[in-house]
């Protein structure tokens, strides 16, 4: 049976898997999401004896209804394969009681590769299907790893182009030259002289414009999306969470029906929802605790049920959750509210800055606990994680496994710990090597690479290894205002 998906916003038109994830966004605005979370039909004893590929077509064949077993085992065969430096792609790791799920074994060593390398053959396919003849421009803002994740993924990808925006100055030297260097003919990057929520609503600004949708359409293109909001992204997302407990269970590390939190660090939030759908097809998840750096926005939204974005943005080590305005937090304001509120608090959003929930709201959303880490908190649990166990983990990781010590202090809960380690100590070199010892400072990028290396006894990634002595091939830079302007110019109309 069908299953269908509708937009966070409004009460109209069920679209199929395929169409959702060709257009990204809906018409209204709003966030595609399915009618109903579909529950597992394997048991976690059989998934447990099951690949990383197996596990993601039993996950996937569940959401995406109308792809046909072959179409989707091509889509997961051909994104799940020697891109990833590990055979079971997600490995969990044990270090000091925390079972680290490490999501950054892809080509750009981030957690975005794990959704974004089979979102271009999704797209491709799902434009087959609905046989569409415009080529797709995929227009995406990214705070430092979906940039580059959807940019390896789509490069010379036929039928496709694909242009990023990041903010200039709000992303690390590693994940910057990861993407001014990414080659392609059908890639474009762009810096902007403004914050990733700037990036993120220049984007939504271009999917909202009918003259510019009417100027595409004539000229033979149509826009989609790589960034979260995109059901694409966030159904390959759900997998690991599956595979990391049926590992477990495989592993006898948990009991039968045994109960695990998860810890993720988010500023967009798709990342922890993608848990929550975890939990909802019946993966046995007591807590979702989501962990924030300084932009501490999600963390005062679960303590007081106001969000607000009317704060100082912060520049922090964690760079890719320096984010105020969480995107996909709208899907679960959407489950536990329905279309119309949503709506009403998302035109607040927009025109206010902030939006509070009901008490039955908050109550309906008890399974989440949010907290957040300072900078000095994220550099001293990078250090004290290191002398004790020799295992290194970057800023983002930090910021979770900081609130995840916070957690068991205030709560007493002895539940066995899965956390999301969403990007490699590689990317944050001097960040992770100037908290565990200041002297590396003085070091330049590449040689805190090879120290690190040497550190943590761990080879040094190829996407780090590429990107030493690959020149600079994407060198604009614009303001703000004139995304449009820049994006025009880029695709000849």
């Amino acid at each position: 049976m069908d299953l269908f998906y509708r937009s966070t916003r409004s009460k109209g038109e069920a679209v199929k898997a395929s169409q959702a994830i060709l257009k990204g966004l809906a018409d209204d605005g709003g966030l595609y999401v399915p009618e109903s979370v579909p529950r597992l039909d394997q048991s976690l004893e059989e998934l447990s004896q099951m690949t990383y590929q197996e596990t993601a077509y039993e996950v996937m064949k569940l959401f995406f209804t109308d792809f046909t077993e072959a179409e989707l085992k091509e889509c997961i065969n051909k994104a799940y394969d020697d891109k990833f430096d590990t055979e079971v792609i997600a490995p969990l790791v044990e270090a000091d009681g925390t079972y680290y799920l490490e999501l950054f074994h892809g080509a750009t060593i981030a957690f975005k590769d794990m959704a974004l390398s089979i979102l271009p053959h999704l797209l491709i396919t799902s434009a087959k299907k609905n046989n569409v003849k415009n080529e797709i421009v995929i227009l995406t803002a990214t705070s430092g790893d979906t940039g580059k994740a959807a940019l390896a993924g789509f490069a010379d990808v036929k039928g496709t182009r694909i242009i990023v925006f990041y903010p200039k100055n709000g992303v690390s030297p590693i994940q910057e030259k990861q993407m001014v260097t990414q080659k392609g003919d059908n890639t474009f990057v762009v810096g902007i002289t403004g914050n990733f929520d700037d990036a993120q609503t220049g984007v939504k600004q271009l999917f909202g414009d009918k003259e510019l949708a009417d100027i595409m359409d004539k000229a033979g293109f149509q826009f989609s999306s790589a960034n979260s909001i995109n059901i694409g992204r966030l159904v390959p997302q759900v997998v690991y969470y599956v595979y990391a407990y049926a590992q477990l269970l495989k592993e006898g590390k948990v009991g039968k029906d045994e109960k695990i939190n998860v810890v993720v660090p988010t500023g967009n939030f798709g990342n922890i929802l993608a848990a929550y759908f975890a939990k909802n097809m019946g993966v046995p998840i007591a807590k979702l605790i989501c962990a924030s750096n300084e932009n501490k926005v999600l963390y005062d939204f679960f303590e007081t049920g106001v969000y607000d974005r009317n704060r100082d943005f912060v520049l922090t080590s964690s760079p890719s959750m320096d984010i105020l305005i969480s995107s996909n937090l709208e899907r679960l304001i959407y489950l536990t509210a329905g279309a119309e509120k949503n709506a009403a608090f998302m035109d607040a959003l927009s025109t206010t800055g902030k939006y509070e929930i009901t008490a039955d709201m908050r109550a309906k959303m008890a399974d989440f606990y949010g907290n957040y880490a300072s900078e000095q908190e994220t550099a001293d649990t990078i250090r004290a994680l290191y002398e004790k166990t020799g295992y290194v983990i970057d800023t983002h990781t930090a910021v979770a496994a900081a609130v995840c010590d916070k957690y068991k202090k205030e709560i007493s809960d002895d539940a066995k710990v899965v956390l999301a380690s969403t990007a490699s100590p590689f990317k944050f070199t001097r960040s992770v090597m100037n908290a565990i010892d200041a002297k590396y400072d003085t070091m330049g990028d590449f040689e805190l690479v090879d120290e690190l290396s040497k550190l943590a006894k761990v080879k040094v990634p190829r996407a780090i290894e590429e990107i030493r002595t690959a020149p600079v091939l994407h060198d604009t830079v614009c303001n703000k205002e004139d995304m449009k302007d820049v994006v025009m110019k880029f695709l000849g109309v």
